[in-house]
């Protein structure tokens, strides 16, 4: 598990019915839990619009990839991740 930070980018997925074929970027602007963050979307002309209560779907969150808008780690933040446990 990847524990969110302020400032770290993350992709964003909107709801279902919104979702295209790419994510759109976002920034986490704050940390309720390791599963649930604030952030700063930005759309595909990279207009900023604050999204609360996001969950994260990732291994060993309770969250799953449903209807609802979701933020997940870049695949290189999660190599990085798995590079570096237990290197600590």
């Amino acid at each position: 598990m990847i524990v969110p930070t302020i400032g770290r980018v993350m992709w964003y997925w909107p709801s279902k019915e919104e979702r295209q074929d790419q994510p759109r970027p976002a920034i986490v602007t704050w940390v309720w839990e390791d599963n649930m963050v604030n952030l700063v979307v930005f759309d595909q002309g990279g207009i900023p619009s604050g999204m609360g209560s996001v969950p994260i779907v990732q291994e060993g969150s309770p969250h799953i990839v449903g209807d609802s808008p979701y933020v997940e780690w870049m695949p290189y933040q999660i190599g990085q991740a798995k590079k570096n446990e237990g290197t600590a």
